[in-house]
């Protein structure tokens, strides 16, 4: 397993990186200005869905179904539900399409009201979204290549598909004079990715199993059964998107510059949550999965309590980086050509409330695991709501006060909900067993975060009085100086407190 994760954690950390590369150019081109916040919601929206249909509902939904299919009745059966799911998929998928194509003006005063009395920013906005809205489909038909993929233990094409949509916005960017304006040329840069990750995608699936056809519906056991798992894990997927609707929707109504400072406090908020967390979340399901439908329900525990502990060791210094220093990490990052020190400030201090919640944000996908395994994901579905009821009241009540940096800090205790809920039903039902050993890891890693962040925090104070007299560069070398501290003294961490066996231990599972 740990090979798997290493392959999809490798590619998702590259599309990480390419993503920062590309919004280091939207930052210096398109600023955090009225068109930026235009195009955040032109990307925002297709994403949202994406979440909801697509990678959220769908795969909790159709890969555990896929592999008992697949497992227990062979390939010809397996290939079957899959031209039948990818027929429902597909139609679907287009009537949303068309639906979206005629109906944006009256979809973006529901979900950007705050445009409405700046008439060029709401036209720019419908415009834009306009163009990336067909987004959504490739990336469905790519998810669900990419979840039959998975099942055969084939993780990269799907791990490296984001790759291009990094690829194909930078280069729509460098030469943004070909089109009417900077924000088109972002906007057909997400449109022309789509149709690149869908053909890498198919093309892997066309060499190792062949894609799926349109199929007549019927609707026997294993569709229903599809249904049943796909309804709750929809009305859990939509309740995460409606919290980050909401922030789309108060934000518009914030000062200029709030949209684009959650955008880019959560492109680094996601680094440790795609890296990490799904990636180790899309190796366990199908893993769990295989194990359970053999029934080793021990061996899929275990798997599940490893997974924790290698997303943990991993997570912790995002945390202390994020919560200790985020200023540097956004001037150094960020700030340069239309993004300004100011702008860097803001987002740093809404990436620093998205980190109260990291924890939960990287752990979440295996934790519901073990749910999903065993095709129930109801369960799952009351933690979401109630963190997502959470999440919204508090919105409502700290953006006053705080702007976007209330909503980022919802957002987060929101997820401390929803994990403690996941991991309390799992521990009720008997699928998690938090072992002394277990315990002892938590702790642990624990003590060395608080440990870290102190750290980060004094080489952070001689970073700023021994480099103030650079007159170029100064927050990049500020950064790589806290990097290379904090990499040595977490690791020196780790060796005291775990020892040499629990690594190896950790390396073999």
């Amino acid at each position: 397993m740990l090979g798997r994760i290493f392959t999809v954690g490798g590619y998702t950390l590259l599309s990480r990186l390419t993503g920062f590369a590309r919004d280091i150019m939207l930052a210096a081109i398109l600023g955090a200005g009225p068109l930026a916040d235009a195009f955040f919601v032109a990307l925002r929206l297709p994403n949202h869905f994406r979440a909801i249909f697509a990678e959220g509902a769908f795969n909790a939904a159709f890969v555990p179904a896929y592999a008992h299919v697949h497992g227990e009745r062979g390939k010809a059966s397996a290939r079957l539900f899959a031209d039948r799911i990818f027929t429902l998929l597909f139609s679907s998928q287009l009537v949303l399409l068309i639906a979206a194509w005629f109906f944006m003006p009256q979809a973006m005063s529901i979900l950007a009201p705050g445009f409405t009395d700046d008439v060029e920013q709401r036209r720019l906005a419908i415009e834009l979204t306009r163009i990336t809205f067909p987004y959504l489909l490739l990336i469905t038909l790519v998810t669900l290549y990419g979840g039959m993929l998975n099942v055969m233990h084939r993780f990269a094409s799907a791990a490296a598909a984001p790759i291009f949509l990094n690829i194909s916005m930078m280069a729509t960017l460098a030469l943004a004079a070909l089109f009417p304006g900077a924000g088109h040329a972002a906007a057909w840069g997400v449109l022309i990715s789509g149709f690149l990750q869908y053909f890498l995608l198919a093309g892997d699936l066309a060499l190792h199993g062949g894609l799926p056809r349109f199929a007549p519906l019927r609707l026997d056991e294993d569709i229903r059964s599809f249904f049943r798992a796909l309804g709750p894990a929809t009305l859990g997927s939509m309740g995460t998107q409606v919290a980050l609707f909401a922030d789309t929707i108060i934000a518009t109504f914030l000062p200029v510059g709030a949209l684009s400072a959650l955008y880019y406090a959560d492109r680094l908020n996601q680094l440790p949550i795609g890296v990490i967390g799904i990636a180790i979340g899309t190796v366990l399901l199908p893993e769990m999965s295989r194990r359970l439908t053999s029934g080793d329900h021990a061996g899929a525990m275990a798997s599940q309590r490893r997974a924790f502990e290698f997303t943990l060791l991993f997570s912790v210094p995002f945390v202390a980086a994020f919560l200790i220093v985020p200023d540097v990490i956004m001037r150094a990052m960020f700030a340069r050509g239309a993004f300004s020190n100011a702008d860097a400030v803001a987002a740093g201090a809404t990436l620093a409330a998205y980190a109260v919640g990291l924890i939960p944000f990287v752990l979440i996908r295996s934790a519901v695991a073990t749910f999903y395994a065993r095709k129930d994901t109801a369960t799952p579905v009351k933690a979401a709501l109630i963190g997502v009821a959470v999440n919204v009241a508090l919105k409502i009540a700290l953006v006053g006060a705080l702007a976007q940096v209330g909503l980022a800090l919802a957002t987060a205790v929101g997820a401390w909900i929803n994990l403690l809920l996941v991991v309390g039903f799992a521990v009720r039902a008997g699928y998690l067993d938090f072992d002394k050993a277990l315990m002892q890891s938590l702790v642990k890693f624990a003590v060395s975060g608080i440990v870290l962040g102190a750290v980060l925090w004094f080489a952070a104070g001689f970073a700023v009085s021994h480099l103030a007299r650079m007159s170029a560069l100064r927050d990049e070398a500020a950064l790589l100086l806290l990097i290379a501290v904090g990499t040595v003294v977490y690791a020196g961490l780790i060796r005291l407190l775990f020892g040499w066996g629990w690594l190896r231990s950790l390396v073999r599972s």
